[in-house]
């Protein structure tokens, strides 16, 4: 394990409740390719704090990578539907590209 997973995994015990530390901890184990965390990290993230919406962009990824296509679509169409309630056009249009990507493929 890295230094940087080390701290990350104190701060967010230090700091349960802080969206931005447990996402980068996700980032973390994802970049140290522990995809298994790393995605039980973000659906945490969802589902305890649905409103950091780049939790979603990143969780779809994650499950394309890990060859979850219905599950990457769902993050995705999830996360359309609270950028779209927070008026996040950015987010929304990153969402839906990424959507229309997988459904392309699938």
């Amino acid at each position: 394990m890295t230094n940087r997973l080390e701290r990350l995994k104190v701060l967010s015990k230090e700091r349960p409740e802080d969206a931005f530390t447990l996402f980068a901890l996700a980032k973390e184990y994802e970049r140290c390719g522990d995809w298994q965390e790393s995605l039980s990290i973000y659906e945490n993230l969802a589902e305890k704090m649905p409103s950091y919406v780049g939790t979603y962009y990143h969780l779809g990824q994650l499950a394309e990578q890990m060859e979850m296509e219905e599950r990457a679509l769902k993050a995705y169409e999830t996360g359309i539907l609270i950028a779209k309630q927070l008026g996040d056009q950015h987010a929304v249009a990153e969402l839906s590209n990424a959507a229309q990507n997988l459904r392309l493929t699938m």
